[in-house]
């Protein structure tokens, strides 16, 4: 990510409780299936990638640009700007 200018270096991965779950207007999944749990009332989309887990950078590094290609879209159909 920092390639790209992103430091996530302070983050860790969090799971979501389902307070959080329910309250959002929309949940993007990665491959998460039929493991999540569903609410009414909140959308879902889900993505489906690789696992970049133990695979070479080069491509780690493809599903990073796929991911922020689907962000880009989604905001878009969102209706949301956001400058680069």
């Amino acid at each position: 990510m920092a390639e790209v200018g992103i430091d996530i270096s302070a983050f860790s991965p969090q799971r979501w409780t389902d307070e959080i779950v329910a309250a959002a207007d929309l949940v993007v999944t990665m491959g998460c299936g039929d493991e999540c749990p569903l609410f009414p009332g909140v959308t879902y989309e889900d993505w489906p990638l690789s696992d970049p887990a133990g695979v070479p950078v080069e491509e780690i590094r493809t599903v990073r640009d796929d991911i922020r290609r689907r962000v880009a879209r989604l905001l878009i159909s969102l209706g949301i700007t956001v400058e680069t």
